[in-house]
């Protein structure tokens, strides 16, 4: 029995679109006393799942929580790799790496299309961060009526390329130090931190767990499919995986000021190939906002454009 992280949370097992695997979903209702608004449903990043991202809560409080504030029915879903609640990949036959932007976007549309089912309506909100924006971006230009609009959060663009992309293999081990570094990196040589050692240690931990065998390495470490970081190495290098132009809805970019994977270049070409694109930087804030002291401005830009007419 897998516990939830809220007592009202339930979770729901479907089938993959990779045949005879399955995919792990969480759902949490709106709050009791406010109005339903709709459905919303998270796209995880490259390294971490749901449970680590949406609806981690620090302090008390989550993501999740505000947009069910907001009356929300709010979903998290786990792509292959991710976590130890969806089915891992079998190992490879060879050494591409797993889970590519058209493999997990394939996945996602089984997990839309599950979840419109259930509450039978006819599209959903998306809100996607990082690599989780390729996939998204992909699944909205193939099935446009599938989706209502988007919140692009540390979007992924393409970029003109300098060199070719390092071809990686089809796991990628990431530490508790290269999830740190990558918290740290981008705040400016003597800005003070925007995320407090104490919610990273607290963190730190629960990423451990999401991984059976991650304690079992030297240095102790989560293995992820190496197919995100492919993904983002080749949009680094020119290839970008769907065609922004082809997405018809709203979409919202929301990008922190020292963010280096979102830069303003990379929003400025996103915004240029969408056609309903608007644009949010957050002060103080880098390419993993969703854990920092200025999150909430992040919960808060999202809302209000979630529930904007």
């Amino acid at each position: 029995m897998i516990s939830a992280l809220d007592p009202r949370e339930t979770h729901v097992w479907i089938p993959s679109s990779i045949a005879g695997l399955h995919l792990f979903l969480r759902h949490l209702p709106p709050a009791t006393d406010v109005a339903p608004r709709g459905v919303v449903l998270y796209v995880h990043g490259g390294t971490f799942p749901s449970a680590l991202s949406i609806a981690h809560r620090f302090d008390g409080r989550s993501w999740r929580d505000e947009l069910c504030a907001a009356g929300f029915n709010t979903w998290g879903l786990d792509l292959h790799g991710f976590g130890a609640l969806s089915d891992p990949y079998p190992d490879p036959a060879g050494a591409d790496p797993l889970g590519r932007t058209a493999d997990a976007s394939a996945q996602l549309e089984q997990a839309v299309r599950f979840i419109l089912d259930h509450h039978g309506v006819p599209s959903l909100a998306v809100v996607a961060h990082s690599w989780g924006t390729m996939v998204s971006g992909h699944l909205a230009a193939r099935r446009p009526a599938l989706i209502d609009r988007m919140v692009f959060f540390g979007p992924i663009a393409r970029r003109q390329p300098s060199a070719d992309a390092p071809q990686l293999p089809p796991w990628r081990l990431v530490s508790l130090q290269d999830q740190w570094d990558r918290f740290t990196a981008d705040v400016p040589p003597g800005e003070r931190p925007v995320l407090l050692r104490r919610h990273f240690d607290e963190w730190a931990e629960a990423y451990l767990d999401c991984d059976p065998a991650s304690r079992t390495r030297q240095p102790p470490s989560v293995r992820v499919p190496g197919g995100a970081f492919q993904d983002i190495f080749d949009a680094w290098s020119g290839r970008f995986p769907y065609d922004g132009r082809q997405i018809g809805v709203p979409v919202l970019i929301v990008r922190g000021a020292w963010d280096s994977l979102c830069t303003d270049a990379d929003a400025a070409w996103l915004l240029s190939r969408l056609p309903d694109g608007r644009d949010k930087k957050i002060p103080r804030a880098t390419h993993l906002m969703h854990l920092e002291e200025n999150r909430y401005a992040l919960y808060r830009a999202t809302t209000s454009f979630m529930t904007e007419a």
